[in-house]
């Protein structure tokens, strides 16, 4: 009685895969960045980022937690506070605000309103609301400039 039931049950957990769908990650990527306010020891700023949904389904996202790079250093790290869906094949643009510490990298980022590209690594998760997915990974690389 018991490789019956250990082999229904190892049946029942392969027939659910067909359930979950196969989502590619989607592509996040920073449009610009506004300082809202600074000094020596900590900047407020206004980080707006770009979705892109590469699935033929909608993606619902519950949050996006992502650590902002520059010039190879942790500069900050932000999460979304609001839902949102992205639609298929299609993208959406939000704000996010993000409390930093690094007078190095405002610096940086200071020197790219005067016309030159600030480089970015942006990796993080977004977390999708479906009852049987949770994050899906994303890491990207890219340049903005300051606004």
């Amino acid at each position: 009685m018991r490789p019956l039931a250990l082999v229904l049950v190892l049946a029942a957990l392969g027939g659910c895969a067909w359930l979950v769908p196969k989502l590619q990650s989607p592509q996040v990527r920073v449009v610009g960045i506004r300082v809202r306010s600074a000094n020596f020891w900590q900047q407020r700023l206004r980080v707006r980022l770009r979705v892109r949904n590469p699935n033929g389904i909608d993606l619902p996202i519950e949050a996006i937690r992502y650590t902002l790079r520059i010039d190879g250093r942790t500069y900050a790290n932000g999460r979304t506070v609001r839902r949102f869906t992205v639609p298929a094949h299609g993208s959406a643009e939000f704000n996010t605000y993000v409390t930093a510490n690094m007078a190095g990298a405002l610096l940086t980022i200071l020197s790219g309103g005067q016309g030159r590209p600030v480089r970015y690594r942006l990796r993080g998760e977004v977390a999708v609301a479906h009852d049987l997915l949770h994050e899906l990974p994303f890491d990207a690389r890219g340049q903005f400039f300051v606004r």
